[in-house]
């Protein structure tokens, strides 16, 4: 099942095999993950001139209005699940860069996918790479946006779907993952806990866990990111982007797709900055980082940041790799602050982001306030979920509605005491 197995291996293709990213070893195209040699985790291995042969500009520009648009990146060598999802909007955020001093601030908006996460985006390479290796059966563990995904799109493809989650999820991500019929399965204990029991079923059970063995090809879909900030920004790379941490594949693979579209002639240079953002409750690589080491030691979550909420992030190393190698920064915030996150892009650009967009905008600030964000820089902020997921967190934060009788009198009574 290693390298020594070429004849599995396609020679005439975008895609030569799987590879380890310790040591190396290439592997078939198979429903595997971790490499039986060093134990480090497998990723795609492209055959990047071949691809360039077969990209241009102008061929995506005619492309579907979704991640599909950049298929030559993308794992998948069979029929694809439209699920529509991707090319969403690159907002120019004047009024919160105006208030940060970010004249050329952009926020990536995919809180409007499907349903509502990034997350899309790697369900759909993933699922379609599962039906391709013949699976039935669909799985995840996941923090909440992952089981929504997972559950929508198994459905929509008529596969049998599994979704496992921590007990303590909020509401809104339980709800919005069981409204599509999956079997949840509620653990008692937090995501790593959940992630460390799906790893022993998935090794007992045929079924395609989207990020456990089939975690290859599903983080490849993150990459549409990056290809979809260049071109709406006419083909050009951000100066600095602030990317929010959970398990840190997030964060790698925007880079890798600025990084894919300079090796195939897309575009010229790739001077970007990459920093991340985490939650002081659970901010393991911002720890990291603060103290100058790759050791990244696993904390036990405490944050309102649910989606975020990895003690132990599993490509962690390779996202402090990428952000020192560029010069960026990684910086935890408070719950306090990723609150104030929330409302503060909700009243100055109008969007309404979970807890996670409000690790990435608290982040954003503080970097900007402290100077390690150039004001004349192009920054762009991701956000990765939508708010209506994560009511409870910003409940207490809000003013409660003026409730008046309906005259006029009430009315007037109310704006003249200077109520909103």
């Amino acid at each position: 099942m290693c390298a020594l197995a070429d004849e599995k291996i396609q020679a005439e293709s975008h895609v030569r095999g799987l590879k380890c990213r310790e040591c190396g070893n290439i592997y078939p195209i198979e429903a595997v993950h971790v490499c039986e040699f060093c134990f480090g985790p497998l990723e795609v291995d492209y055959n990047y001139d071949y691809i360039a042969e077969l990209v241009s500009r102008e061929k995506i520009a005619r492309g579907p209005l979704n991640i599909w648009r950049y298929r030559d990146f993308l794992p998948v060598e069979g029929d694809v699940q439209d699920f529509a999802v991707g090319l969403t909007p690159l907002v120019k955020a004047e009024n919160l860069g105006r208030q940060l001093g970010l004249p050329n601030l952009y926020i990536k908006n995919d809180s409007v996918n499907p349903t509502w996460s990034f997350k899309d985006r790697v369900v759909a390479v993933a699922l379609s790479k599962a039906i391709e290796l013949g699976f039935d059966t669909i799985a995840c563990a996941s923090t909440g946006n992952l089981a929504c995904s997972v559950a929508a799109q198994g459905a929509k493809a008529g596969l049998k779907t599994l979704v496992f989650i921590p007990a303590d999820l909020e509401k809104g991500k339980v709800n919005n993952a069981a409204i599509y019929g999956p079997h949840v399965v509620a653990i008692e204990g937090n995501y790593d806990d959940v992630n460390r029991l799906c790893s022993e079923i998935a090794d007992n059970y045929p079924w395609a866990f989207v990020n456990i063995n089939i975690r290859p090809y599903y983080a490849e879909g993150s990459k549409t990111l990056g290809f979809e900030t260049v071109e709406q920004l006419g083909w050009r790379t951000p100066d600095h982007v602030v990317v929010p941490i959970a398990s840190g594949s997030l964060l790698t693979k925007i880079h890798k797709g600025f990084q894919e579209f300079k090796k195939t002639g897309l575009i010229n240079e790739v001077k970007t900055r990459v920093s991340g953002a985490q939650a002081q409750g659970c901010g393991p690589v911002a720890t990291a980082f603060a103290e100058d080491t790759f050791d990244i030691r696993p904390v036990k979550p405490n944050t309102i940041a649910k989606s975020l909420a990895i003690g132990n992030p599993a490509d962690g190393y390779y996202a402090l790799k990428v952000v020192k190698e560029t010069g960026g920064y990684v910086e935890a915030v408070t719950d306090e602050e990723i609150v104030e996150g929330i409302r503060l892009l909700a009243r100055t650009e109008g969007i309404f982001t979970e807890t996670a967009g409000g690790v990435t905008i608290a982040t954003l600030a503080k970097l900007a306030r402290t100077g390690k964000i150039k004001p004349d820089e192009l920054t762009v902020a991701y956000i990765t979920g939508n708010g209506l997921k994560t009511q409870e967190a910003i409940e207490e934060a809000l003013a409660a509605p003026s409730k008046i009788q309906p005259t006029l009198e009430a009315f007037e009574a109310v704006i003249k005491g200077g109520s909103k």
